[in-house]
C-alpha cells in the first residue's frame, strides 16, 4: 500500500488531477452554455421550463428545438463520450508510473483537443476542424490505454 500513497503522492499524479479537473469543468460549463441558448432563444424541452414565458396554450410555443441549443448539446454529449474514457484510462495510466514529460505530453494534448473541439463546434469551424481535435483527443485516450495493455498489465 505505501506504492500507490507513493504514486498519488507523484507529479504525475497531481498533473492528472490538475488536468481532469480542468477539463471536467469545461464538461460542466457545457450544461451553462445550454442553459443560455434555451433562455435567450426560448426553447425548451419541458413544459414546466416556459412557465415564466407563458401558461397554456400560449407556453406551448416555447416547447421547440433550436439548431443553437442542439449544436450545444451536441458538444455536451462528446465530451462525455470523450472525457469519461480519459479519466478512467488516465487514471491508470497516471498511477502506472509514466514520465512525468511523457504523461504532461498526453494530458495538455488532450485538454486542447478538446477545448479546440468545442469552439469548432460551437463557432463552427469548417470540417475537417471538428474532426481533427476529436481525433488527436480519441489518440491521446488510445495511446494512453496501448501503454497499459503493452506494459502495465500481464496478459
Amino acid at each position: 500500500m505505501a506504492e500507490l500513497a507513493q504514486l498519488i503522492d507523484s507529479e504525475v499524479f497531481l498533473a492528472y488531477a490538475t488536468y481532469t479537473t480542468i477539463v471536467l469543468l469545461k464538461m460542466m460549463l457545457m450544461s451553462v452554455i445550454t442553459a443560455y441558448f434555451r433562455i435567450t432563444t426560448k426553447s425548451f424541452s419541458n413544459p414546466e421550463d416556459t412557465a415564466t414565458f407563458g401558461k397554456g396554450e400560449n407556453a406551448k410555443k416555447f416547447l421547440r428545438t433550436d439548431p443553437n441549443v442542439e449544436r450545444v448539446r451536441r458538444s455536451h454529449l462528446n465530451d462525455l463520450e470523450n472525457i469519461v474514457p480519459f479519466i478512467g484510462i488516465g487514471l491508470l495510466y497516471a498511477l502506472s508510473g509514466p514520465a512525468l514529460s511523457t504523461a504532461l505530453l498526453h494530458f495538455r494534448i488532450f485538454l486542447g483537443a478538446r477545448i479546440f473541439h468545442t469552439i469548432a463546434y460551437l463557432t463552427p469551424l469548417p470540417q475537417p476542424s471538428r474532426g481533427l481535435s476529436w481525433a488527436a483527443g480519441y489518440a491521446v485516450t488510445i495511446s494512453m490505454a496501448y501503454r497499459l495493455l503493452t506494459t502495465g498489465l500481464h496478459l
